[in-house]
């Protein structure tokens, strides 16, 4: 669910725009309940979309995880962060486009 949040971040930021803590949190849930929905599930599963909350907790260490840090809170002045997202995305692309790797390749369910 990260990765795939990562990269909706930095599509954003490199469209830049404003990203607050609130509207990441938003698609984190949404992404989150998209992929419940896919999963095959029994019913002694316990996870469902009000499993997952995006607290302010999550998302003060999702940002330590993934690096990001122009995101604005509480009323702070935006910038958008170009370089880094540019830098992220080169993790997904070398410089022959035919090794593209997927960011879903990663994501583990």
């Amino acid at each position: 669910m990260e990765t795939l949040l990562m990269v909706w971040v930095t599509e954003k930021q490199l469209k830049g725009d404003t990203l607050t803590q609130g509207i990441i949190c938003e698609k984190a849930r949404a992404i989150y309940g998209d992929l419940l929905n896919q999963t095959p599930r029994t019913s002694t599963d316990e996870a469902s979309e009000d499993s997952f909350k995006a607290s302010r907790g999550w998302f003060d260490n999702f940002r330590k995880r993934t690096g990001i840090h122009s995101v604005v809170r509480h009323g702070e002045a935006a910038s958008s962060d170009v370089k880094a997202a540019e830098d992220y995305l080169k993790t997904f692309f070398r410089t022959d486009r035919s090794q593209w790797i997927h960011p879903l390749a990663s994501l583990q369910l």
